[in-house]
């Protein structure tokens, strides 16, 4: 499975962005999705998940209420809906999937979110 995140760009406090992650290859295997992102010296984190059917998300505690998640499996993309962004949300977002087989995708080149204050 190939990822490739878009959407990212340079955001005041406050405001909104939407990100997609779009999947190719071999797209029937995927079973759970999520968004992580890593900030400058941190360690990346899991933002939030999203199972194969799209009803059972979850989030980190610092994005509940603020981020959405979503998928269409019809389109193969993922999205991440970013409301009241923060300056601490400044990073560099990826995507990964699991498939059923419980293997990982590799990381795609992610898509750069600045928040500035």
């Amino acid at each position: 499975v190939q990822l490739v995140e878009s959407g990212g760009g340079l955001v005041q406090a406050g405001g909104s962005l939407r990100l997609s992650c779009a999947a190719s290859g071999s797209t029937f295997s995927i079973d759970a999705m999520g968004w992580y992102r890593q900030a400058p010296g941190k360690q990346r984190e899991l933002v939030a998940g999203i199972s194969s059917g799209g009803g059972s998300t979850n989030y980190v505690d610092s994005v509940k209420g603020r981020f959405t998640i979503s998928r269409d499996n019809a389109k193969n993309t993922m999205y991440l809906q970013m409301n009241s962004l923060k300056p601490e949300d400044t990073a560099v977002y990826y995507c990964n999937v699991k498939t059923y087989g419980g293997a990982f995708s590799s990381w795609g080149q992610g898509t750069q979110v600045t928040v500035s204050s």
